[in-house]
């Protein structure tokens, strides 16, 4: 016992363990570097030398596979969520994106869970939130955000050693309703029927190119005369306009009391376009015959516009603008759109709807894959997940493969009804 109880001079990099004078077994385990260069070692206490090599040799395991807890005070989740979302997620993803996961912290993770320590927070303390927020009446879209967003900022926290473990991507978030999955693209009688309401409207172009090649709201509102090549017949997809955002420009002495959107002085603080990350969204599309004569037809009008605007015309390269110039507000364009389709007597959906039909259509048509993948604007990758998500069997499709399914088993003929006629003749 005298020797178990002599400290013995270790390595570096060595756990040294020794029965103190209070008669419980003590360990010193070496545990990398402060911010300031100085060792850091963590001490570990057990009443029995057994029990303290066990938990010395989960520790060092921690810190060797990069999981242990880092020096200094602990974060709570609420500290490390708005760290993350201002420091390190800001400065990387698009406005948007960065949008999403700030009200997704402010609004739902940081007043459900944003004070538990980060490296003590458990699946059930998320799952148990996400039915809070449902009880309160979010969607489950809603919780699956939040969902998203927690478990992105938890992931980083693990791989800078603030958390053994993360909790989101342990934790089972609701599950989406039928409704807030499925899609019904529209038919072509529908997208007929826009057709003809499309024709009578100002910046008619601008939905045609939703419809039939499935561009989307950034993608449309951002293009600019120089992408478009009328004489080759196709454009180039290069930037998103992104969605305005404002902040007052009334000042504290004299504040307007609207929301800043609204205020009189209200100052951009929000580019308006950004260049688009991915190389499949930078493509080239071409241009059906009739888009190629409707965007002529704009170029026109906009001309004319812009003669009868004189001064009061602001001067940009937009393809779609407002009546006096200028980009268009994507809040705008959408609220076009829900007068499009009720002044269409076609029933009500989203606009990214245009989108699955765009898709839909394609396959419709016997257009390969890969062609629509270029079309769609979707990354090699990621392209077969895509088209389960957007090409949708439609019932006209499936009453086709009946018919092929009868002429191939039972020997049908290929068109009944002309086989009966010649049948009557004869």
């Amino acid at each position: 016992m005298a020797e178990e109880k002599k400290r013995t001079r270790r390595a570096n990099g060595e756990s040294a363990i020794y029965l103190g004078k209070d008669g419980r077994w003590h360990a010193r385990v070496p545990m990398g570097y402060k911010d300031d260069g100085t060792p850091y070692r963590r001490h570990l206490t057990r009443p029995t030398r057994k029990e303290l090599v066990d938990e010395v040799r989960r520790l060092e395991k921690q810190r060797d596979e990069g999981s242990a807890r880092q020096p200094g005070k602990p974060w709570t989740v609420a500290k490390w969520l708005e760290h993350w979302v201002e420091n390190i997620a800001k400065p990387v993803v698009s406005e948007n994106t960065y949008d999403g996961y700030e009200v997704a912290v402010r609004v739902h993770l940081v007043p459900g869970i944003g004070r538990h320590r980060i490296d003590r927070l458990e699946p059930e303390h998320l799952e148990s939130l996400y039915r809070r927020m449902q009880t309160a009446g979010s969607k489950a879209g809603t919780a699956h955000q939040a969902h998203r967003t927690a478990r992105t900022a938890l992931g980083e926290a693990v791989r800078r050693g603030h958390a053994a473990k993360n909790a989101a991507a342990l934790a089972k978030p609701p599950r989406l309703e039928e409704d807030e999955t499925e899609v019904e693209p529209y038919s072509l009688d529908e997208v007929q029927s826009l057709l003809l309401e499309v024709n009578k409207r100002r910046n008619s172009a601008r939905w045609m190119l939703a419809l039939a090649l499935g561009l989307r709201q950034g993608e449309t509102l951002g293009l600019r005369w120089s992408d478009v090549d009328l004489e080759n017949e196709y454009l180039k997809l290069r930037r998103n306009r992104l969605r305005p955002k404002y902040e007052h420009g009334c000042g504290e002495a004299a504040p307007c009391g609207r929301k800043a959107g609204y205020c009189p002085t209200r100052v951009q603080v929000r580019r308006e376009t950004k260049n688009t990350k991915s190389r499949a969204g930078r493509r080239a599309v071409p241009l059906p015959g009739p888009l190629v004569v409707m965007l002529r037809s704009h170029r026109e009008a906009q001309a004319r516009e812009r003669a009868a605007a004189g001064n009061l015309w602001t001067k940009s390269e937009y393809v779609f603008t407002k009546p006096l110039g200028g980009p268009l507000s994507p809040n705008t364009d959408y609220h076009d759109w829900k007068r499009l389709l009720e002044d269409a007597g076609v029933r009500d959906g989203r606009l990214h709807d245009a989108r699955h039909t765009a898709g839909t259509v394609l396959m419709l048509l016997g257009v390969p894959d890969r062609v629509i993948d270029q079309i769609m604007g979707w990354e090699p990758g990621g392209a077969a997940r895509m088209r389960a998500r957007y090409l949708h069997v439609t019932d006209p499709m499936l009453k086709e493969a009946a018919r092929k399914i009868e002429r191939a088993i039972w020997g049908a003929p290929e068109n009944p009804a002309v086989d009966k006629d010649q049948d009557n003749e004869a």
